[in-house]
């Protein structure tokens, strides 16, 4: 049982979900992407009917309590913009409990909206990350959390303050689902520098290899890896990789390097080499001029959803900024919905989406348009 966080002014589950009752639900097409402008609550409230258990990804990347006020301009765009003459994109100003409620509301939410095998990342500064840690344990359950990546955000700092630099944050990653979220095990390729010192070796044909034994720890008491092979078993308490017949196999094959003592060990080649599997610190810079404030790396965004959904997913980002998530979706073949309530934000959204297919919703305003690419236009 996950510990529960407490704070003035906590609401009930069931008080939460009372209010958001109460919100009329919309009719969607769940087979098209959507950017919608309004309240995220509101709007995720009016999703329940079409979108309840359907979405495979949230990404969402929420204001970090910094009490800050964020502004854009068309001089200049920066993570923190304090020209006078700049217009507020958005306002991180609330107080710890209003904070912590307004984050806890969605997440109850969006827990409904997440299928069976869906996951959700929530990135956020490691200032206020740990308590909303405990808030996800209480939603999500601890039993689903996954992992607390740290994101490596700039370059090294020089700081006057007495405390070390800040080059990161973190990513909190659940499922709703231990058992059965999508995860794709997308790797990465080794660096030239790794490929030199994991694969030491070089054949007659150039090709670099490494070699391993043919043998690993384990007995088979019962069964042929555990059986002879050129005259010998395995050493005392380890069994063969392969069975005899694919030992030889591969021995017949120029796969296996036998010492000048008679030690056989299998050839591994670095060209064969599948990538290395991600750990849980990744390195994504920011954008050195960002079109928005606190606008995060694409690459981030489309390894995420590489590896947390498939190609009939639906992603969603309720706090989608510059829509660097939807874009990243939509050219990943995902069908997407964002929702922001900044004009500002909307507008980045809209330059971003130039080549997307979507719809576009003023929930305050009614307003409801298509928004097909020139290529989509001239089809029509």
């Amino acid at each position: 049982m996950a510990l529960l966080f407490n704070y003035d002014g906590k609401k009930g589950e069931q008080e939460i979900f009372k209010i958001s009752n109460k919100i009329k639900k919309r009719k969607f097409n769940i087979n098209e992407s959507y950017l919608i402008k309004g309240d995220n609550f509101k709007v995720l409230s009016s999703m329940m009917g079409i979108y309840k258990n359907k979405i495979d990804l949230i990404y969402i990347d929420p204001p970090y309590n910094t009490n800050r006020i964020f502004k854009s301009s068309l001089n200049r765009n920066n993570t923190i913009s304090s020209e006078e003459d700049g217009e507020v994109a958005y306002s991180d100003n609330l107080t710890q409990e209003e904070y912590f409620e307004f984050i806890r509301e969605r997440l109850f939410l969006l827990r409904e909206l997440l299928s069976e095998e869906g996951s959700i990342y929530l990135h956020i500064d490691y200032k206020i990350g740990h308590y909303i840690k405990i808030i996800m344990d209480e939603i999500f359950g601890i039993e689903n959390f996954k992992n607390d990546i740290s994101r490596i955000k700039s370059n090294p700092k020089n700081f006057g303050r007495k405390a070390y630099g800040n080059q990161k944050d973190m990513i909190l990653f659940y499922a709703k689902n231990s058992n059965k979220n999508i995860f794709n095990n997308i790797t990465i390729p080794l660096t030239n520098e790794e490929i030199v010192e994991r694969f030491n070796k070089i054949d007659k044909d150039g090709r670099r290899y490494t070699t391993v034994p043919v043998h690993a720890p384990g007995e088979t008491k019962d069964g042929e890896t555990g059986g002879l092979w050129k005259g010998m078993y395995p050493p005392k308490g380890r069994h063969w990789r392969y069975s005899p017949d694919k030992l030889t196999e591969l021995d017949e094959k120029g796969l296996i390097e036998w010492s000048k003592t008679g030690n056989p060990r299998i050839k591994n080649f670095a060209d064969e080499h599948k990538g290395k599997m991600v750990q849980d610190i990744w390195e994504y810079k920011d954008p050195t001029y960002p079109v928005y404030p606190t606008e995060k790396d694409e690459d981030l965004l489309k390894f995420i959803i590489r590896q947390s959904s498939n190609k009939d997913s639906i992603v969603l980002d309720c706090f989608s900024g510059s829509g660097t998530t939807l874009k990243a979706a939509s050219e990943l073949g995902r069908r997407f919905i964002g929702i922001d309530n900044s004009d500002i934000a909307i507008e980045a959204t809209k330059k971003k989406l130039e080549d997307a297919n979507y719809n576009f919703l003023d929930i305050e305003n009614g307003e409801e348009i298509k928004i097909l690419t020139n290529t989509q236009l001239k089809m029509i």
